[in-house]
């Protein structure tokens, strides 16, 4: 099911629904997930780091958030329950995930500013505050850098992307590729064999 949800736009899977609830800075979540979705089982380990490591946006934070590849939506869900006052794009591939994203941001109240989107449809004038991702790294290195490539430029000129890469699936050699584009990167964290990496512009 993993490789079908990075390779394929309509999964031919039997769509078989549950449900995972999680927590995250003191919310509770319970999210629908089904069969031919990243991670359908339970909250991916390396979202679950992310998510817990990384810097959560507060209150205050206001603008357009990226959540790049948002599966059945529990980054976008997050997001948007801790900024009221932004906006979250969530972008997927993967025709199930996006219906299912806009289905967990309905259930929870969120539907009004989580915009869940295919990549393409994504306006071309809107930059992003944060981009937020747990890219699909078994699409290989060269795919991964060409979405790095489509969409960390679009960050705003202060703005922050977060990322999550398991070590053993090239965490480490995506962190010294992106300094050599040009990106300030600093690794947050390790955990679980995961790399947080926090990208920001160089000043």
């Amino acid at each position: 099911m993993t490789a079908e949800h990075y390779f394929s736009t309509d999964p031919d899977a039997p769509m078989r629904r549950s449900e995972i609830e999680f927590s995250v800075a003191g919310r509770d979540y319970r999210l629908a997930v089904a069969s031919g979705v990243f991670s359908a089982g339970r909250l991916d380990p390396g979202t679950a780091v992310l998510l817990r490591k990384a810097a959560l946006p507060d209150a205050s934070v206001q603008g357009d958030l990226l959540d790049l590849g948002c599966g059945y939506g529990p980054i976008a869900c997050v997001l948007a329950s801790e900024a009221p006052l932004a906006t979250v794009h969530a972008i997927d591939v993967n025709s199930r995930a996006r219906e299912l994203t806009d289905e967990n941001a309905a259930t929870l109240k969120l539907a009004g500013r989580v915009r869940v989107t295919a990549p393409d449809d994504v306006p071309a004038d809107v930059t992003f505050a944060q981009i937020w991702s747990n890219p699909p790294t078994h699409v290989g290195k060269t795919e991964l850098h060409v979405l790095m490539d489509r969409w960390l430029p679009r960050l705003a000129p202060d703005g922050v992307a977060w990322l999550v890469i398991n070590r053993h699936l090239g965490g480490d050699s995506l962190h010294t590729w992106l300094v050599d584009k040009g990106w300030l990167v600093e690794r947050i964290a390790s955990q679980k064999g995961f790399r947080v990496l926090r990208v920001t512009r160089v000043e």
